[in-house]
């Protein structure tokens, strides 16, 4: 099995829902005692969010490329970025580091165009709905997302950061996501991904009435297919 390297923390709830969707994933794989072989580099989202806040977006690019040349030089013979919104900076942070890079976006449109669906429904920060950076590929890969309208994108960000990313899970938060997950639907919507890692600690397949792509899983068995390779 190949060294998955985790560039995590961003949040670090998110970093614990990688490490055991791939520690699970390798068990249901192999059988027995086995575990993924993991390098994890978890940062401090307190530094992260404040980069995104101020728009420092070239210091942000250049922590994540000191971070991701460290897991290489570690050891990991792939990368892995345990966030949604931080695939904004996939080129810069990717910067001389010579190991294969999964990039969220392109697992998670893989995974949709194999279902045979095309509209999905995306719900994320509001960095990864309302810029291109994310979009942008999931179009190139021939599907045609379609975001929230701008209360329900404010809404949705505002729980990412506020609860969620502090591990506070709230009845009414689930409600409101369930609302604008089944707005998405009415809308034409015929799947909804769950574009922010933390997403899915509100919204799944039961509560939703569309097919659901959580991104974290998704990721997490693209990467396992990758370690597990000959």
């Amino acid at each position: 099995m190949k060294t998955i390297g985790i560039l995590g923390g961003m949040s670090a709830s998110s970093t614990a829902l990688y490490y055991d969707a791939l520690n699970r994933g390798a068990r249901d794989r192999l059988g027995g005692l086995h575990s993924a072989e993991l390098l994890i580099r978890s940062l401090d989202f307190a530094v992260i969010e404040d980069m995104q806040a101020r728009g420092d977006w070239e210091a942000a690019g250049a922590l994540l490329n000191r971070e991701a040349r460290a897991l290489e030089a570690g050891g990991a013979d792939l990368l892995i970025l345990a966030t949604n919104t931080m695939h904004k900076l996939a080129e810069p942070m990717m910067d001389g580091v010579s190991i294969p890079f999964l990039h969220i976006a392109d697992a998670t449109a893989a995974a949709i165009r194999a279902a045979g669906l095309a509209r999905p429904g995306l719900m994320a920060t509001a960095y990864t709905m309302e810029q291109t950076f994310y979009t942008d590929r999931l179009r190139a890969a021939g599907l045609a997302p379609m975001l929230p309208g701008p209360e329900d994108r404010a809404e949705t960000h505002r729980i990412i950061y506020d609860e969620l990313c502090l591990d506070e899970i709230r009845d009414e938060s689930r409600a409101a996501y369930e609302g604008i997950a089944m707005r998405l639907a009415k809308r034409g919507a015929d799947c909804l991904i769950l574009g922010c890692t933390e997403v899915g600690l509100l919204l799944n397949a039961g509560n939703v009435p569309v097919p659901v792509f959580d991104t974290t899983q998704v990721h997490c068995a693209a990467a396992l297919d990758r370690a597990l390779a000959g």
